[in-house]
């Protein structure tokens, strides 16, 4: 990027996904009865359960292992992670909380200009965009990317502004 382009883009972050184990078995059932905001699903084999701050929602499997959705940032997912261990602890469970990680950054953000599609796709052919797959890139600006974490996803929008600043559309007046 060119330092006269230099532009401050906001990058919101709309999901986290986090896993993490408890290195015990989990009985479900007792999870089902005891819990609060626990939604049983005997069919998938797992529990729901639903925690209101941080405002994250956990797939719980009797093997121990978490998947925890809905944290706006990294340090929210393990907070909420945490919270949880600590619910489940209560339980009466013997928890111990490890293996965290976080597996999945959904984030969007807003060019300050309309793109053209066409332009963009023809120029950048090594690049594949398939909007019937995944619509990323709107004709509007806005962009959904998603990353491993929020350093990478900090990272996509770096790396393709320049490509879509080439195909901006020009203001109407």
């Amino acid at each position: 990027m060119e330092p006269s382009n230099d532009v401050a883009l906001d990058i919101i972050i709309t999901n986290v996904v986090a896993v993490f184990r408890t290195r015990c078995h989990l009985n479900l059932r007792t999870i089902a009865l005891e819990g609060v905001n626990v939604i049983y699903k005997p069919e998938y084999g797992k529990v729901l359960m639903k925690l209101r701050k941080p405002r994250i929602t956990a797939s719980i499997w009797s093997s121990g292992k978490i998947i925890c959705t809905g944290a706006t940032s990294e340090d929210e997912a393990k907070q909420g992670a945490r919270r949880l261990a600590r619910t489940l602890q209560k339980l009466g469970f013997k928890v111990r909380f490890s293996e965290f990680k976080v597996v999945n950054v959904l984030a969007v953000c807003s060019m300050p200009f309309a793109i053209r599609l066409i332009d963009f796709t023809k120029n950048n052919r090594p690049i594949s965009y398939e909007p019937e797959l995944h619509p990323a890139v709107f004709s509007t600006g806005s962009l959904t990317i998603t990353g491993p974490n929020v350093q990478a996803v900090a990272t996509a929008v770096e790396h393709i502004y320049p490509m879509l600043l080439e195909c901006q559309k020009p203001l109407r007046k």
